[in-house]
């Protein structure tokens, strides 16, 4: 029997702290037939589609929205999802839903964008009792009713994401089952009053190891369980339901899932301040740092949470490149994010020489533009392919990446790839395909959080990880936060173990 299934993607994670929105024109938007070009590019939406074509479903697909971390979301944005999701509606009857989803979406008049999907496909009569199964990211802020209005959302396992690709294989085929056996799982949501920063969020790092662990086992131990989601949250996001959750699916008693998720929630409370990963300043790694490129131990990563793209920062900040430049270091690297400074370089001959104000012009909470008089390495169509398909990068953008024009500079002994699209950092095919080996490099400024791990750290001698002003700081107590569930840590202690 052929299974009928609708499918559509919508994929952001929203920093609504930022100050600047993000509209529908920052939007990458694929409709109808051009979802199957994701075929064979490691995306999650690949994985859903390589089980279609395994087990013969026909598939309705209507609309893939995606765009890079970034501020609140327009209204627009989810008003025009919907269209083009409900567009598909009429092409049934379908047996079932699959939705590619990251879980920490945020329009300006909606903090719970998922949930609110979740709502509107369930008031359509045709849809209201249909399985729904599909994929989040680990940082998704999750509600309650996102997960148990739904059959099977699973979530990422591993930060770095190097498993987008094969939890939606996981999921997908989860539907399958539903759909083949007429079985009918129940998702149970559980949240602890915890938030931690991105940094604390690591999978190779407690408290999350652990955590992951546990889910491991509890699906081990209750057959019935055939999946156990450990989200991190993505704490940059003022809603409701921002921080820690998990979730639990279930063939059998929930109230069973309900007990082993109360195991989860127990101890991510205990374990609130091992997450609560706080960075040492920039200065306190500098001696080392020159004394290991003294030694030739590098190339030495300088991580950068506080301008990490992948969180929603402009990945314009100049603390790092004015130190490098300051101490005029041989064999430092820094990615700017850029589009003036690009635009400036355009016309240039490779060679050529000129002043520019880099960085430091989109955020109020970044060091100002850094003034160098620097010379054309290169410039390119800023166009690369992922050398590692399990890279982060791979679970929201496939294997083909876009910097936009981009071009490498040179200040002394500094060089600089100048970018026009935010780049998350997270494959070292970024800085190949510009002609800057890694491995070769005495320093590099990296701004990320935890991600860039899986590419970064095979090829690096030391790594620092440090705070440098920026809006994704890690210290979140910080934050204006006024929609969040209260009382919540590390913006109020806890009196109790479980609330």
């Amino acid at each position: 029997m052929t299974h009928r299934v609708l499918l559509a993607g919508l994929f952001h994670e929203t920093h609504t702290f930022l100050d600047h929105p993000t509209p529908l024109s920052d939007w990458t938007i694929k409709r109808g037939d051009e979802l199957f070009g994701a075929r064979g590019d490691a995306s999650p939406l690949a994985g859903v589609l390589s089980v279609a074509d395994q087990r013969g479903w026909r598939v309705t697909p209507t609309i893939d929205m995606r765009a890079t971390p970034s501020g609140p979301v327009e209204d627009e944005v989810l008003e025009v999802f919907w269209e083009g999701l409900a567009w598909g509606f009429d092409q049934g009857p379908f047996d079932g839903i699959y939705l590619v989803l990251h879980g920490a979406m945020a329009c300006s008049g909606c903090p719970d964008v998922e949930g609110e999907v979740i709502d509107r496909i369930r008031a359509v009569e045709s849809l209201a009792d249909l399985p729904i199964c599909g994929i989040l990211d680990l940082h998704g802020n999750i509600s309650q009713r996102t997960i148990e209005e739904t059959q099977g959302l699973i979530s990422y396992r591993h930060n770095p994401h190097t498993d987008g690709h094969q939890i939606a294989i996981e999921s997908a085929q989860l539907l399958d089952e539903i759909l083949t056996s007429g079985r009918r799982p129940r998702s149970i949501w559980a949240r602890p009053p915890v938030m931690w920063p991105p940094t604390g969020t690591g999978t190779a790092d407690e408290p999350m190891k652990t955590l992951e662990a546990m889910a491991r086992q509890i699906e081990t131990d209750e057959p019935d369980i055939v999946a156990v989601n450990v989200m991190g949250g993505f704490s940059f996001a003022d809603t409701p339901d921002t921080g820690v959750s998990f979730a639990a699916t279930t063939f059998g008693d929930p109230e069973i899932a309900r007990a082993r998720l109360g195991e989860l929630v127990d101890f991510a409370i205990a374990a609130r301040h091992q997450g609560n990963k706080v960075d040492p300043p920039f200065e306190s790694c500098l001696e080392d740092v020159a004394r290991h490129i003294a030694d030739g131990q590098t190339p030495v990563v300088l991580v950068e949470p506080s301008d990490n793209i992948g969180g929603g920062a402009p990945g314009d900040a100049t603390t790092m490149l004015a130190e490098f430049l300051r101490q005029d270091i041989d064999g430092a690297v820094a990615i700017i994010n850029d589009p003036e400074s690009v635009q400036a370089l355009s016309g240039l001959d490779i060679g050529a020489t000129t002043t520019l104000a880099i960085g430091g012009k989109t955020s109020r909470l970044t060091d100002g533009p850094v003034d160098a008089t620097v010379t054309l390495e290169s410039t390119s169509d800023g166009r690369f392919t992922l050398e590692d398909k399990h890279s982060h990068l791979a679970s929201g953008s496939g294997l083909y990446i876009e910097m936009g024009p981009s071009a490498v500079v040179r200040c002394s002994g500094v060089r600089i790839l100048l970018t026009s699209l935010k780049t998350p950092p997270f494959d070292l095919a970024q800085l190949r395909s510009q002609g800057i080996n890694p491995e070769d490099c005495s320093v590099v400024n990296v701004k990320a959080a935890v991600a860039h791990r899986q590419g970064w750290d095979p090829v690096t001698a030391h790594t620092y990880t440090v705070d440098t002003p920026g809006p994704c700081s890690s210290d979140i107590s910080q934050l204006p936060f006024q929609l969040v569930k209260r009382p919540v840590f590390p913006l109020d202690e806890l009196a109790s173990p479980r609330h």
